[in-house]
């Protein structure tokens, strides 16, 4: 989370990360009060549109009635189709929101969910969750423009709409539109950032910054410092969090010998989620829409209804740069006026491209060296695409900066090979099998060292669970481990070995 000036002074970009529908619900975030440190949510009047060349633009607002409408405007009855989807999100948001992100297994989030779901639905609840989005739509709706609401917002992660859990992935995201909005911070993402660094600082704590780590060390099977670059040894006392992708952590952070055979073995057959492209813009006025939904929405969604999406994740599956890519885009002065003079407007557009290029769909010839050509190659297209839906966008660009994957891993070498989930958000990579089949759990094979970052469960996005899990994991642990290191000893007063080991650890 980064914003800066990024094209021209006076413009706010996000570097990478720019809205915030996980942070918003997070109850780890909610837990750290950074209202109290500067941090401010900004939402747009309309949460997300999705303009097509046929003229419609569905939208989603945190007013359940207005998305009705838009619903009901091209098919009656999918405005009530669209309450009931938003009455269940309400009946188990709570509860579904603690089973996924607190730690694994979460048995009282699952006990609680299943109460408020009710015995006599829980098999048609669990079917509902494990839908393809695809069907979800067809299902419940009559209409695509429905249906492309869900299906684009599934695809926020590496998931076509044919896949299993992406109907659930849609909905949650689109429930989370409902109640909390796509929020973004004032000022920049950059001041998410700054509010958990000041709180954490309140707290005595230190961020130190440009001294990268090189080298988790172990001793007698324990992590006990992290080495830095410049030699530098910063001891562990209790534990070692590690922010980073789990291949970075065991291939390149610890060394092989510590770790099992097994564990390095799983790690071969680990899977990334697919490369990005990211496209800022400084422009001379808000995104010209030829849909007039679209001119006060946050986050617009670019591609050609749920056939387009599926077009372009097969694409993506063949290792092709997808022909007509699915864009996720941004328009701050919707959210946020303050990053931008008056009148004006910052954007951005991400799109999601091969790890490994095999070919391009379309006729440019991209190659995936993301050289010149290259560069000018997807900008092109990826302004082509949002031209075609609002002319005049092209004569509006004061400026651009584009990150293809390697830029994006050179701003964070994190984001490996350009990509920012931390691993790929498919079944086969979640719950217990993330990053690795196990347990689920932050815990490593190393005693002190927990894996904190998006490659653990629950997986990317900003919400923080997976670093809250790992600290609460690593406190317990450290009690444990002093609670053990008690026993034998005996205390003037005659507290007992006995005694010792029956003490609560709290």
């Amino acid at each position: 989370m980064h914003s800066t000036e990024l094209i021209e002074p006076g413009y706010v970009n996000d570097v990478c990360s720019a809205f915030y529908p996980l942070a918003a619900a997070s109850p780890t975030i909610s837990a750290l009060r950074l209202e109290h440190h500067g941090l401010r949510w900004r939402h747009a009047p309309t949460v997300l549109a999705h303009p097509t060349l046929d003229g419609t633009c569905p939208v989603l607002s945190q007013n359940v009635d207005v998305t009705a409408a838009s619903f009901d405007r091209y098919h009656a009855g999918d405005g009530d189709a669209w309450r009931r989807l938003m009455d269940r999100w309400e009946d188990v948001r709570e509860p579904l929101i603690g089973l996924l992100l607190k730690p694994f297994p979460p048995v009282l989030p699952a006990a609680r969910l299943a109460a408020a779901v009710g015995p006599a639905d829980l098999v048609r609840f669990a079917r509902f969750m494990l839908l393809p989005v695809r069907r979800l739509g067809e299902e419940e709706f009559g209409a695509d423009q429905a249906r492309r609401i869900l299906a684009g917002s599934a695809l926020h992660a590496d998931l076509s709409p044919e896949l299993t859990l992406s109907g659930m992935y849609g909905w949650l995201l689109c429930g989370l539109g409902h109640s909390y909005g796509w929020p973004v911070p004032e000022g920049g993402a950059g001041r998410l950032v700054d509010a958990m660094t000041d709180r954490l600082a309140a707290r005595g704590g230190t961020v130190v910054c440009d001294a990268p780590v090189v080298e988790i060390v172990v001793r007698d099977g324990r992590a006990v410092a992290a080495r830095l670059g410049d030699g530098t040894m910063v001891d562990a006392d209790r534990a070692v969090l590690a922010d980073v992708n789990a291949p970075m952590l065991y291939t390149r952070l610890v060394a092989a010998g510590h770790l099992p055979d097994r564990l390095l073995e799983d790690l071969r057959r680990f899977h990334w989620d697919d490369a990005t492209v990211k496209v800022d813009w400084t422009l001379d006025g808000p995104i010209p829409w030829a849909a007039h939904e679209a001119r006060t929405a946050g986050t617009v969604h670019v591609v050609e209804g749920v056939d387009g999406l599926t077009a372009s994740a097969a694409e993506l599956a063949r290792s092709l740069v997808p022909e007509n890519p699915f864009l996720l885009m941004g328009q701050q002065s919707m959210t946020d006026p303050t990053r931008q003079p008056a009148g004006k407007e910052t954007a951005w557009a991400y799109t999601h491209v091969p790890r490994r290029v095999k070919g391009d769909a379309g006729s440019a010839g991209i190659t995936g060296d993301w050289g010149d050509s290259d560069r000018d190659a997807i900008v092109e297209r990826i302004e082509a695409s949002i031209e075609a839906l609002a002319p005049g966008f092209r004569s509006s660009i004061r400026g651009r900066h584009l990150l293809t994957p390697p830029g994006l891993e050179a701003v964070n070498p994190n984001l490996d090979g350009g990509a920012i989930n931390g691993g790929t958000g498919q079944l086969h990579q979640q719950l217990v099998f993330r990053p690795v089949p196990g347990l689920g759990r932050p815990e490593t094979p190393i005693a002190g060292l927990y894996l904190a970052s998006g490659s653990a469960h629950p997986g990317g996005g900003v919400h923080g669970a997976a670093g809250s899990n790992a600290a609460r994991a690593a406190l317990l642990g450290d009690r444990r481990r002093r609670a053990r290191a008690l026993v034998g000893w005996r205390s003037p007063a005659g507290l007992s070995a006995r005694r010792v080991r029956e003490l609560p650890v709290r």
